[in-house]
This record gives C-alpha cells, sequence and structure tokens, in this order.
C-alpha cells in the first residue's frame, strides 16, 4: 500500500520506519524544514518506564487551584476563550476519578515497556547513537508528604511489575554523588536502574536518514490542509507545497501523527481525538566540570522538572502550562529552570550564562493514555496524545501502528482504538 503520515516527530519518523519494513511505501509530511523540529527537539531526554503515570490522579484538582495563579507552578492553567480547552478540562476532572488510575496506569506501562524494547532493538541494529545513557532514573522528594504519597504510587508499579525502589536520602547520594550539596533539601526518593535518557532530536534525525534510505519519501516545508474523504475512505492529503502551490497526496492509508495538531485535521471528518497542548519548557546548559555533573537522570518532584545528561550539555525540563497554541517563551518560567540548576549544582558544574531556552507542545489526552489505533474511517490511522512520554512510547508506537496497518494485533495489552 501506499501510506501516508502526517508529522516526522518521534511518532510519525517511527511509523513510518516500521512501515516501510513492512513494504509499504511511505510518504511522510510535515510542515517544518527536518524531522524533530517541534516537541521532539528540546525535551526532558528521559525514557522513563517506571513513571509512565498519568497527570489525572485524585489529588490533581487540588494542586491545579493552588497552582493556578502562579507564573512559576509546575502546572499552570490559563482559562481561555476556547470550548476545545474547556471540554479537555471536564474530561481530565473525569479521569481524576480513583477508579481511573490503576487502568490507564496499566495502559502506559505496558506502552513504554514495549516501547523501551523496542528501542533497544532498534539502537542495536541500526547503530544509532543519541547521547544515551543507561544510568536509571532517580527522583527525589523534597517534602515528607510528597514522599509518602510517591511510595503509594510505588508500590502500585511494583504490582504492575515495575522495579521501582524506594531509597533514603543518602541512598539518593550514594546513586548520584552530584546531589551532594542539595543532600539537605532531601528527605529521599525512589530509583529505577533500568529506566535511561538521551536525546530525542538525535534519535530521530538518524532515524529518518536510515528511513530515506530505505525508501521513505520526506516532503518536509510542506503544509497540510485538510484530508479529502469519500464513501468512508480517506483518498488524499491537502497540502500546500513550499513554493505556495496547492496540491493533493494521494494514498491508501493515513497515519497522524501531528501531535498537539492532530485535532485540526481530525475534526472536520467527525473524527474524535481529545487532545490538546500542554506547553513545556527546557533550559539546555553546557557542562563546566564533567565530574561533578550527574549521570543517572533526576526528577524533582517537588518542581516537576527533570534533568538529563546528553553528552556535553545538561538539560533541565518541565512544567506545563495549558493556555492554548502558542509557544512564546514566558520569562518567568524559564528563569524558574535557570534557579533550580544552579541551586541543585554548585558554581562551576555547568555554565548558567548562556542556556538554550526552548518551548514545546505536549499532545496531551486528559487520561494521558495516547491515542494509537484505527479510527471509525477504515484507512484513516491515529497515533498522537503521548503528553510527555513521546520519546519514551515512540519507538513502540511506531511499531504497533504498523502492525495495526496491517491488521496485525499488537503486542502490548493496551486500549487501541478499533480494537
Amino acid at each position: 500500500m501506499k501510506v501516508v503520515v502526517l508529522g516526522s516527530g518521534i511518532i510519525g519518523t517511527s511509523s513510518a520506519w516500521w512501515l516501510r519494513q513492512d513494504g509499504h511505501e511511505v510518504t511522510v509530511i510535515d510542515r517544518c524544514a527536518g524531522p524533530a523540529r517541534e516537541t521532539s527537539f528540546a525535551n526532558g531526554g528521559q525514557i522513563s518506564v517506571s513513571y509512565a503515570e498519568p497527570w489525572a490522579n485524585p489529588h490533581a484538582p487540588w494542586r491545579l487551584l493552588q497552582w493556578m495563579m502562579r507564573d512559576d507552578s509546575p502546572l499552570l492553567f490559563r482559562p481561555q476563550a476556547d470550548w476545545r480547552q474547556w471540554q479537555w478540562g471536564l474530561s481530565f476532572l473525569r479521569e481524576c476519578l480513583p477508579s481511573r488510575l490503576a487502568p490507564n496506569i496499566r495502559a502506559m506501562v505496558a506502552m513504554a515497556e514495549y516501547s523501551r524494547r523496542t528501542l533497544h532493538g532498534m539502537r542495536e541494529s541500526l547503530g544509532i547513537q543519541y547521547d544515551q545513557l543507561q544510568r536509571g532514573i532517580l527522583t527525589f522528594y523534597r517534602r515528607q508528604s510528597e514522599f509518602e504519597t510517591a511510595q503509594r504510587a510505588a508500590s502500585l508499579m511494583r504490582d504492575m511489575g515495575v522495579d521501582r525502589r524506594i531509597v533514603s536520602a543518602e541512598e539518593a547520594v550514594a546513586i548520584e554523588p552530584a546531589l551532594a550539596p542539595s543532600r539537605h533539601r532531601i528527605v529521599g526518593g525512589d530509583y529505577t536502574a533500568d529506566d535511561e535518557s538521551g536525546d530525542v532530536h538525535q534519535f530521530t534525525t538518524q532515524l529518518a536518514q536510515r528511513a530515506e534510505s530505505a525508501g521513505v519519501d520526506f516532503r518536509f516545508d510542506t503544509r497540510v490542509t485538510r484530508l479529502l474523504a469519500e464513501g468512508g475512505r480517506v483518498w488524499a492529503a491537502e497540502v500546500i507545497e513550499p513554493d505556495g502551490r496547492y496540491t493533493r497526496v494521494l494514498g491508501d492509508a493515513f497515519v497522524v501523527a501531528m501531535g498537539a495538531f492532530s485535532p485540526d485535521v481530525l475534526r472536520p471528518l467527525g473524527v474524535p481525538c481529545p487532545v490538546y497542548p500542554a506547553k513545556g519548557y527546557s533550559a539546555t546548559f553546557r557542562i563546566l566540570d564533567p565530574a561533578r555533573a550527574p549521570e543517572v537522570s533526576l526528577t524533582d518532584s517537588s518542581r516537576k522538572v527533570v534533568v538529563s545528561r546528553l553528552g556535553d550539555r545538561l538539560r533541565l525540563a518541565g512544567t506545563a502550562e495549558l493556555s492554548g497554541y502558542s509557544r512564546a517563551l514566558n520569562t518567568v518560567r524559564c528563569e524558574a529552570l535557570a534557579s533550580i540548576a544552579a541551586e541543585l549544582f554548585p558554581e562551576g558544574v555547568v555554565d548558567l550564562t548562556t542556556p538554550n531556552y526552548w518551548s514545546g507542545l505536549r499532545p496531551s489526552t486528559p487520561s494521558s493514555v495516547p491515542l494509537v489505533g484505527r479510527s471509525r474511517i477504515g484507512n484513516l490511522f491515529l497515533n498522537t496524545g503521548h503528553g510527555t512520554l513521546g520519546w519514551t512510547m515512540g519507538a513502540g508506537s511506531g511499531r504497533v501502528i504498523a502492525d495495526i496497518v496491517a491488521g496485525r494485533r499488537p503486542e502490548p495489552d493496551f486500549p487501541f482504538i478499533g480494537y
């Protein structure tokens, strides 16, 4: 078949790779000048299977109220005159019911574990290097109440077969000595040795090169305006070419992997897509003293910020801003990341004078469970809504969508659309 993939982030590029491995003729369309130029460009770098937890939980509504008016809060909600935001918010509140937590975690962990195994196989077979470190992820807590709540979450993860180990503050510093100057701020932590980190932009760019060599046609600087359907099937994507001309890209099957912009092409067809952007920020610093910089990927639970070492760079990323589709940088939120870097790491570890700030629109569903599978239109497939876990779930999500297009039942125990 001829399969058209919309989007060339980690999800779209992985989908294209696995579809091509199945022998399909694959075309990828993206409005950017190259792969992984938007949400997959500068995220936190964590491949965090053991922390595949939804934002929606019984404690979330109260925390949102507390954070609502703070520009530096971990999760910022700015009400907009946008019915999509309010509809998403109401669905999010439903997902906060206690009965929804365990099923959502189970689905997320299943996809994340499968994706990590898939990534390992791809790394070995393709020889892709992306500043990866397999040193685990250490989450540390600044408040005793958060630490106790985390122990309950860790227990639930262990019941699902995830080795998430509770550690004392002393053990946390022993696991990552770079935290020693911050020992007085830490009450405890948890550690997962199997988790890892790496640069998603490097991986996706190299995978796109391998895919192109294998015959995938990438069409960059090309904007999708709509999908054309007739007789219960999509037959073309209408696009604007780099020179401004409107043309149509024909196909036998279409995969929508456009992140937060997926609803724009699905809504006119009557295909549900409860995805809304949660803007995340990152700050990347040059490492000055490699011996004192962390190698274990870190999560500061109180600040909702992750820290990953990517070669000679240290990246801090996090926060979420539910405020529409603008990627404009909020100075307060950028400076908050720099302040955390200065607080955690002594002078001379990283260059705090010239941070590279970035923001990206995470495509988030109310449940944090992505939308993967066949839509109500038979030849139209969804691979979107991965939120903060696009890197964690990217390789596996691409592989399962190729299975679904081929009519095979995917391996993970996951609530696939259309099954």
